[in-house]
């Protein structure tokens, strides 16, 4: 079988088809930040699952053409930026700039493309979309002067969240950004100026104002990938009413399905409560790096639950993510000490097995905890095999090339754990003094590799490096 997901929109697991088999590349559209302050960790939960869609998509040999948004005009930048006294454009750059460097921290795969919904083009692209709609009597001008999106239109509405919009209350018009069940009505495509504004605005036929959010992220969408995607990711806090409304306008512009698979991420909880401010939980990347952490241990805790599965984000979970790499750490130096200089040869079909099955779980729409335990077997087995004297070289040195493309997929490895050749060359030049008992030439070998930031200690199996 390949590689399977759970549809939202289906509800069902399905085989994953990209439009263009042939040539095996996806399409993928993700959600990203709304810049008006610092991401949290539930932000970079999705990302992080996001991420590894990717990485796990190109390692079965598609070609991953990804786009994520950058919302830098909504109500939230708005009133953010007239409440720090910025324009609106150095208010969101700061947010911005922090965003970039947390995904390096997080080692996220940066996107092809980071569209923001202020660029020239992308308004360009809103404002002749909302034409189209109004052309087609989907759209229409209010008496407010905002332009509004007219639910009757689109019966299908619903269908992403599996709502009876029969028995919702309908509430006229929403001009907010976001809106709860109870207040399903024609949403804002177009909302004319107002004082609370400011200098934000931009010229249309229908007067100065501004694009809604939906609209945003349907016209860089198409703009970059087309009107066809193969897949469109998220939080599930985004499947409505903003992915509902990305369909609706979206498929009566184009008259086709505007995606094929919906991903949806469910939420972070913090300590087995909801994460908020209120409750002193509510934390972003650098409140958990300023508490010590690494963005590489944050990175394995937010990894390594399915995505479709709550996450409850736990201080003692980030110590079992330092732990079990840790883990990794201490086997990767081992193979790299085992397989030194030596040309890699084909694991064992125990080990190998296990390889297969990391890859194999996570077709299973990602299932990350299932590949995570095939890994760590893998450790568990190869380690018992060093110990015994009975992984030789060119296997170990076969199995690094295996983790390289584990690794691959998860980005995990400690940049440092990789000894470099300087250092093995000194270990070996202290085994040699020892075999000959020169004790002195080996007390000095020790303290050059020390110098070089690596701790070695004999073991019956052989000296065994760490860093310092």
């Amino acid at each position: 079988m390949g590689v399977r997901f759970l549809n939202t929109y289906s509800r069902q697991v399905e085989e994953f088809t990209p439009l263009d088999p042939a040539a095996k590349t996806v399409r993928m559209y993700t959600c990203g930040p709304t810049v008006y302050n610092y991401a949290h960790i539930g932000n970079f939960r999705a990302y992080v699952f996001e991420d590894l869609l990717q990485r796990h998509l190109e390692a079965r040999g598609y070609a991953v053409q990804r786009v994520m948004n950058l919302t830098d005009v909504d109500d939230k930048t708005i009133r953010g930026s007239r409440q720090a006294g910025k324009r609106l454009s150095d208010f969101t750059q700061i947010y911005k700039d922090a965003f970039f460097e947390d995904l390096k921290t997080l080692r996220i795969k940066p996107a092809q493309h980071f569209p923001s919904a202020t660029e020239p083009q992308y308004v360009d692209a809103m404002i002749a979309m909302i034409t189209d709609l109004e052309a087609k009597g989907i759209a229409y001008q209010a008496e407010d002067r905002s332009v509004y999106f007219r639910l009757s239109k689109f019966p299908a509405y619903g269908q992403l969240a599996h709502l009876d919009l029969e028995e919702l209350r309908p509430s006229g018009r929403v001009r907010s950004d976001d809106y709860e069940k109870e207040s399903i009505g024609d949403f804002a495509l177009w909302k004319a100026w107002d004082e609370d504004d400011g200098e934000v605005r931009w010229e249309s036929r229908w007067g100065p104002g501004r694009p809604g959010w939906h609209i945003e992220c349907s016209a860089m969408a198409m703009t970059l990938l087309g009107p066809e995607i193969d897949i469109h990711c998220g939080g599930v806090d985004n499947i409505f009413p903003h992915h509902e409304a990305e369909i609706a306008q979206s498929e009566c512009c184009s008259g086709k399905k505007f995606v094929r698979y919906w991903l949806h991420c469910a939420h972070l909880m913090v300590e087995g409560q909801k994460m908020s401010k209120s409750l002193g939980n509510f934390y972003t990347l650098r409140d958990l790096l300023d508490k010590g952490w690494t963005g590489r241990e944050l990175r394995f805790a937010l990894l390594t639950v399915n995505y479709r599965l709550p996450l409850n984000f736990t201080f003692a979970g980030l110590e079992g993510a330092r732990a079990a790499l840790h883990r990794i750490d201490e086997w990767v130096v081992r193979l790299e000490q085992s397989g030194h200089g030596v040309s890699a040869a084909e694991p064992r079909e125990g080990l190998v097995t296990h390889i297969a099955d990391f890859f194999t779980a996570l077709d299973d729409d990602l299932n990350i905890s299932g590949a995570m335990g095939h890994l760590f077997d893998l450790i568990r087995e190869s380690n018992k095999a060093i110990d015994a004297g009975e992984l030789g070289a060119a296997e170990a040195s076969g199995l690094l090339t295996q983790w390289r493309r584990i690794d691959e997929v998860l980005e995990l490895e400690r940049e440092a754990a990789s000894v470099p050749e300087g250092v093995l060359d000194l270990v070996a030049k202290r085994q040699a003094a020892r075999a000959a008992k020169n004790w002195a030439e080996s007390d000095r070998l020790r303290d050059e590799i020390a110098g070089a930031g690596w701790t070695v200690k004999d073991t019956k199996e052989g000296p065994k490096l760490t860093p310092r």
